[in-house]
């Protein structure tokens, strides 16, 4: 995701092997000058501070250009879309991948949930882009790939999407009525038999407003499509969201945490209690049973004063957003939270969007790849941190993605998530995927091929940059 401008004013941008391929009428044969430019990248400058190269432009020739990595995170690949490999092959080299300039006609493709189900690993996404139509499929799009142990997520996987008779993706939780459909808190839990089962929370909803339907989903292993199983009255205060993952209680219960968008939400790890909205508990300051996390809540304080937080039943956590009216409104103050992330260099807090969060056992820590909102881009901003368990105290951050290189040219980067299948080195190197896309950037214009698709970027965390000192 390099770009290369000529003087003209015609650009051109690295495939998925970091390759262009250049054949310009007109331009052959020819010292050509080439600005380079990069989201967390960057080409030095000459004298007049112009970062770029000249290039004399031979057909059968090539150059080799070096750039400099400033995020501590490395881009490695475009997951999905047209023209992945699209230089790769048009130089004559082999790509990675089964499927290099288009794989069931996708062209652009919302956010990731994965699962170990049967013998495979699940890929289900978002809103997906086709080749055919403007408007492609809005009821989840599906993949599934051999399992971790047999991919090496350096170089790339073979996603095999489920498809129609015309070769194009299908709805994977296709509903009557109007509207997209949107899928989280995907699990797998065994049922009331025993029998292993994937389950998800759904919505049916007008894009990004109005929620018109949602409860829980199941999925058919005749039909590979997920089915209404339980409907729940409309926006209910708390329901399985973001990225699930499990983990025992100080006591020894097994639960499952889902990020909200901290790990401030969790269900007891079985069939009937993830079905059960009832028994869901939000780590919170809310005094227990309350549901309007407003700037007139009821906060639960001791006799002292003091905010009591913990794991309470049926209250939902208090999100980023609301804890910021809280204390603007003076009813908190920021410390008394355990949610209170900041930069580890200049002290700025973080507003968090949405995270993962999974233990890492090279670090010996709960590791949190998180967004931001309303940072140095929109949604484009993400950060590493730590914490010894899911609800914290989250103190301190360090940025490793920015999407914010030059004035102009910001871009999203939402819903990031750790694939923790495909730690490698005893979870020294992690991998983790993020939807690029210039949709709430104020950038109108999008990068080619990359825009709405998902990237794969790799985390060593052994770099020194990632040592963040916790003061509780």
């Amino acid at each position: 995701m390099v770009e290369l401008q000529v003087t003209s004013g015609a650009r051109y941008y690295t495939d998925s092997n970091g390759l262009v391929a250049f054949y310009e009428p007109g331009l052959m044969n020819r010292r050509v000058w080439f600005a380079i430019s990069s989201h967390g990248y960057e080409f030095p400058p000459d004298g007049l501070g112009i970062r770029g190269a000249a290039l004399q432009t031979t057909p059968g020739g090539s150059a080799k250009l070096k750039i400099k990595r400033l995020n501590i995170a490395e881009r490695l690949y475009r997951i999905t879309g047209q023209g992945v490999y699209r230089d790769t092959v048009l130089l004559g080299r082999k790509p990675p991948i089964d499927q290099p300039l288009l794989n069931a006609q996708v062209t652009g493709q919302d956010g990731i949930l994965t699962a170990a189900y049967h013998g495979k690993l699940y890929w289900l996404y978002g809103d997906t882009n086709k080749l055919s139509y403007a408007l492609g499929n809005f009821a989840m799009t599906g993949a599934t790939t051999e399992l971790p142990d047999r991919i090496d997520p350096s170089v790339g996987f073979n996603l095999k999407y489920f498809a129609g008779a015309d070769g194009s993706v299908r709805p994977m939780a296709p509903m009557p009525g109007e509207g997209v459909v949107w899928l989280s808190g995907l699990v797998v839990l065994p049922d009331e038999s025993g029998r292993e089962r994937m389950l998800a929370w759904f919505q049916r909803r007008r894009g990004l407003g109005a929620v018109l339907e949602n409860g829980f989903v199941v999925y058919n292993d005749q039909k590979d499509v997920f089915e209404k199983l339980k409907d729940v009255p409309l926006d209910p205060p708390i329901f399985p969201t973001g990225y699930p993952f499990c983990a025992k209680a100080i006591d020894g219960t097994e639960y499952v945490y889902f990020t909200a968008p901290y790990p401030a939400l969790r269900v007891r790890a079985d069939w009937k209690s993830y079905l059960d909205l009832a028994g869901y508990q939000g780590y919170t300051c809310l005094k227990l049973g309350t549901h309007d996390a407003g700037i007139r809540a009821s906060l639960d304080r001791n006799a002292d004063g003091k905010l009591v937080w913990g794991w309470k039943q049926n209250t939902p956590p208090v999100n980023p957003k609301e804890q910021a009216a809280l204390i603007v409104a003076g009813r908190m103050k920021l410390d008394e939270s355990p949610f209170r992330l900041r930069d580890a260099d200049g002290g700025k807090p973080i507003l968090l969007n949405s995270c993962s969060c999974f233990w890492n056992d090279y670090r010996k820590k709960y590791v949190m790849i998180a967004s931001e909102s309303l940072g140095a881009t929109v949604l484009g901003e993400v950060w590493y941190s730590e914490a010894d368990r899911p609800e914290g105290p989250w103190v301190r951050a360090r940025k490793i993605i920015t999407h914010a290189n030059k004035p102009g040219d910001a871009h999203d980067f939402y819903n990031p998530t750790q694939h923790p299948f495909f730690d490698r080195a005893g979870g020294r190197v992690i991998y983790l995927e993020g939807s690029y896309v210039n949709t709430f950037s104020g950038n109108p214009h999008p990068t080619p091929y990359y825009e709405y698709n998902q990237i794969m970027y790799r985390l060593d965390l052994s770099d020194p940059r990632l040592r963040i000192d916790v003061k509780r």
